[in-house]
Order: C-alpha cells, then structure tokens, then sequence
C-alpha cells in the first residue's frame, strides 16, 4: 500500500453525527472535497455502491467503456480539481490501467472507487468471475499507478483510510486508489471516528521564511524572471 502522511484533524475536531455507512461517508467526503460527477460503468460488485451514489446529490455519468470513464475523470480533475471514477472488479478496474497511469503521470488528482467480491464470499478461494490470481490482484495492480491506496475491509479502520487516501490525492495531485468489498458498503462504523481535513495547514514560521527567501531572491535579480 502506498503511505500517505497523517493528516490534521478538522478545526473544531468534531465526530460524525450517527453511525454512518463506509459507503455513505466516502460519498459525503467526496462531495465536500467538490465532486460534482462520478464517471463509471456499472457490475456486480459495484452496484451496492451505486445506488448508494444515486440517491446522493453527484451525479453519475455513465460511458461505453472504462477506459473512456478513466479519461474522463482525468479532464473532469484538470477543470475541477478532483475527479472520480467507479466500476467493477477486474474486468472494470484493470481497464483502467492506461487512463490511471496517465493521470499518475500528468499529476491529475483521480479517485479510483473498484468494486471486489464480499469477505464473506471468499471463504476456501472460490472461482468467481474476473478473478485474476488471488482477490487481492486489482488492488496490487493499482498500488503501482497511485499516489496512495487502501482496501476498505474492516469498519474499524476504513473511515480513517478513506481520509488518508483523499487527502493524498488532494495534496500530491496524483490518482488514488479506494476498493470496497461489496458487503462493506453498508457496514457501519464501531467507533467514533474525527473527520481529517484533505488539507492540513500549512506552518506560519516555514511559509513567512520562504516568502522572505523568494523576496531577497528576486530584490538581489539584475532581470528576474518567474
């Protein structure tokens, strides 16, 4: 799993209100954070997801292919600031790969959401469709086009990773990867749990220093140019 650094928490350090859903909180963090669309083609593993997302202010936008929804979240970050994209597992996250990596490259801030098979579903490895090696390949796969990652499979830690990834792609501008089993979706958090900010702020002594630092810098240019 790529690492983040940990982030500060909110201002006034205030809990979520009631026991929210994993899938319900990384739908409200996304819509704070300013996603207005989700681009993405619906399967199995994502529909609990989905539907979830329809009944929430952003709006999906459905395309013909994944590569195309991946595309797509990438101009959809240049213009807004942060994209996303949804599908399902292996055969809707894998086609992802090229966009993704571009995005990667490009420094475009891409929320990857992938749907994988419930925990309980994979009890004595069964052969479910698209699944390529072991359960856990799609998510291997993306850790090395991503800036930060995280499989959301246990209520106790998946609120503070869906902070730790969105922050990471707030402050690096890089895609980031988020999978949810689909029995996760609706699991509720077992502990109290402080929203992070995607942002945290930045130290007044090391900011004025730089600020001094890039004023001598240009007051010393016989021609400076920026």
């Amino acid at each position: 799993m790529a690492i983040a650094p940990a982030l500060a928490p909110t201002r006034d350090g205030s809990p979520d209100h009631g026991p929210a859903t994993i899938g319900q909180y990384l739908i409200d963090r996304l819509q704070a954070l300013g996603v207005e669309h989700i681009f993405g083609i619906p399967g199995d593993y994502i529909l609990g997801l989905y539907k979830m997302i329809e009944a929430s202010p952003i709006q999906l936008v459905g395309v013909t292919r994944e590569d195309s929804a991946g595309f797509a979240a990438d101009a959809y970050a240049r213009i807004k600031g942060l994209g996303c994209v949804a599908v399902t597992y292996c055969v809707g996250g894998l086609s992802l790969c090229n966009s993704i990596a571009g995005a990667y490259a490009e420094k475009s801030p891409v929320v990857v959401l992938g749907g994988s098979p419930g925990l309980r579903e994979r009890d004595r490895n069964p052969l479910l469709h698209h699944k390529v090696k072991g359960f856990e390949t799609q998510a291997e796969v993306f850790e090395k086009i991503t800036v930060a990652s995280a499989v959301l499979d246990d209520p106790l830690t998946a609120f503070a990773e869906i902070d730790r990834v969105l922050g990471a792609a707030v402050r690096y501008k890089r895609p980031v990867y988020l999978e949810i089993p689909r029995d996760m979706v609706t699991a509720k958090q077992v502990s109290p749990h402080r929203t992070q900010d995607a942002i945290p702020p930045s130290d007044p002594d090391a900011l004025r220093e730089a600020l001094d630092e890039a004023e001598a810098m240009l007051t010393a240019a016989r021609r400076p140019m920026i």
